[in-house]
């Protein structure tokens, strides 16, 4: 798998979120205080156990948090410098951003092709070429293999990959990726997070990568972030999560001796203080 470049200190955030809140059903508050930044050109890892606001997170960015009774009641979400806390989704995707959501979502009925193209209509003012179609070969070709045939018959990682690509038909500057190794066998998730890493280095694209997969996500990003009860517990380069006794112990499942250890099999589970400090 290819591993990410260092983290680069100081490059401008592409996106950037300062203690943001969010409530579900005006009574369920899911994210507390959140903030985090994703630089130009750099993969951002969103780690965390189930519940914790991961996806969640992705969804106020991505302005989909209406369609599940979800609000942003407080903070600041900038994209490219803007705030962005008010747009239409639509017009997030315009302006280059492309989230590709947990379940892959693609239309089952529609051939591989055609999805491709269903993805083009939110690009207002600019029509996908030739070119654009064969770049999403290039990075999947079993696609290319599949594109007359229906979405619905893929198996999951070409869903997968479908998906990816038609998220890379908008050329983002950013794109949110919510758990792409969910189900897939671990042959596919390598294949995929190779693809991940390439389309990072090769077009420059930053991304925020939610996944529960933390070695995984880890070996491709630069820089990584740990959430817990809808807030950040600790963050750090990926090298450096990669390093430490706590997230190697409870997300990667690999013990103070070395040995691997399940997380659902730690009877006692306490946080160290500097976690929560």
């Amino acid at each position: 798998m290819t591993t990410a470049a260092a983290h680069t200190p100081g490059a401008s955030p592409v996106l950037d979120i300062n203690n943001i809140e969010v409530v579900y059903n005006k009574a369920v508050q899911v994210l507390r205080g959140l903030s985090l930044s994703v630089p130009a050109g750099q993969v951002v890892a969103l780690l965390g156990s189930n519940g914790a606001g991961k996806s969640t997170t992705l969804k106020a960015i991505s302005r989909l948090l209406e369609l599940e009774d979800g609000e942003l009641v407080k903070g600041r979400i900038a994209f490219n410098g803007r705030d962005v806390a008010r747009l239409a989704p639509q017009e997030l995707v315009r302006g280059g951003m492309s989230h590709v959501m947990e379940g892959r979502r693609v239309f089952e009925d529609l051939t591989v092709e055609e999805n491709l193209v269903a993805a083009t209509y939110a690009l207002s003012g600019r029509r996908a070429g030739r070119a654009d179609f064969d770049l999403v070969y290039e990075y999947f070709p079993r696609l290319y293999e599949r594109r007359r045939g229906l979405a619905g018959y893929l198996s999951g990682g070409e869903q997968q990959m479908l998906a990816i690509g038609r998220a890379l038909l908008a050329k983002p500057a950013l794109m949110l990726l919510d758990e792409p190794s969910l189900g897939l066998s671990p042959m596919l998730v390598e294949s995929i997070f190779t693809i991940i890493a390439r389309i990072n280095i090769e077009q420059g694209t930053a991304m925020l990568l939610v996944e529960q997969n933390a070695s995984v996500a880890l070996a491709v990003a630069h820089y990584g972030y740990i959430m817990e009860t809808g807030k950040v517990m600790i963050d750090g380069t990926a090298e450096k999560l990669a390093q430490d006794p706590d997230v190697r112990e409870f997300y990667l499942g690999v013990g103070g001796g070395g040995e691997a250890r399940d997380f659902r099999s730690v009877k006692h589970y306490k946080r160290r203080k500097r976690w929560l400090s």
